[in-house]
């Protein structure tokens, strides 16, 4: 099962250059054991699916307890910033990313799937989405150490 992730372009790059570990989220999702690769879906002004992830762990805690122990690997310097997109919140998810593909091109999901809707958060990418563009499997190769470039997943 593969995921497509909303994400501001600030944090996308963050992810693409190795500053950020780890991706908060409010919400998970109901079954992470099974994702095999979380596509970066960067929105406004972007747009545009930037690269992808698989997952390390998926940590549950309060918003603090996320901060003390992922604040810095969060791509944020700002604490304050961190606990105000949890405010109301008393639990939250810390996603590790573990390794990061970014694409050649950034692909616009408007050019493959006509009714395209960006997710809000995320959403489930069904096994022959026009999203799912890495290898045969849609999959990320967990196993390959040094992935860079989307060629190296090609099915060709």
């Amino acid at each position: 099962m593969n995921v497509l992730l909303s994400i501001k372009p600030e944090f996308a790059e963050k992810i693409l250059r190795g500053s950020k570990k780890y991706e908060f989220r409010k919400t998970t999702f109901s079954h992470p054991e099974a994702v095999e690769t979380v596509y970066l879906y960067s929105s406004s002004p972007v747009q545009r699916v930037v690269g992808a992830f698989t997952m390390a762990e998926v940590s549950e805690g309060s918003p603090r307890q996320l901060w003390e122990q992922f604040g810095h690997q969060s791509g944020m310097d700002d604490r304050d910033r961190f606990m105000a997109y949890f405010e109301d919140t008393e639990e939250g998810y810390a996603i590790g990313i573990d390794q990061v593909l970014e694409l050649d091109e950034a692909i616009d999901p408007r050019e493959r799937i006509d009714d395209f809707v960006p997710p809000v958060s995320f959403h489930y990418l069904d096994d022959d989405s026009e999203l799912n563009v890495l290898n045969g499997s849609g999959a990320a190769s967990p196993g390959n150490s040094s992935p860079t470039k989307l060629e190296q997943y090609s099915s060709d």
